[in-house]
C-alpha cells in the first residue's frame, strides 16, 4: 500500500491531500476503488445475460460468460472483506 500512497502523491494535483493520508484512509480508499469495480463487474454480467437473451444464436456460448464474470466480482468482495477491510479497521460485514 506504501506505492499506492507514493503513486498519489506523485501526482501534483493530489499531491497535499496524499503526503497526509493514513494508512487506514489508503486502505479505505483502496477497498473502495475494488468494490467500485466489483460493481462494474456486476453491471457487466447483467448486460451479458441481457445480450444473451437477445441474441439466440450465440446465447448458448454467451450465458457461460457472465457466470464467470460474478464469481470474479464475488471473490475480489471476498478480498476486501478478508483482506483489505480488517487493515483500515472496518467490519467486514459492512465493508
Amino acid at each position: 500500500m506504501p506505492g499506492y500512497v507514493a503513486h498519489l502523491a506523485g501526482n501534483p494535483l493530489l499531491a497535499p491531500r496524499a503526503v497526509r493520508l493514513s494508512k487506514k484512509a489508503a486502505y479505505l480508499m483502496h477497498a473502495n476503488a475494488v468494490l467500485y469495480e466489483v460493481q462494474q463487474l456486476y453491471n457487466v454480467s447483467d448486460h451479458l445475460d441481457t445480450l444473451a437473451d437477445q441474441h439466440p444464436l450465440v446465447s448458448e456460448p454467451l450465458i457461460t460468460i457472465p457466470g464467470s464474470v460474478r464469481n470474479t466480482a464475488t471473490l475480489f468482495e471476498v478480498l476486501v472483506a478478508t483482506k483489505i477491510a480488517p487493515l483500515a479497521g472496518l467490519d467486514p460485514a459492512t465493508a
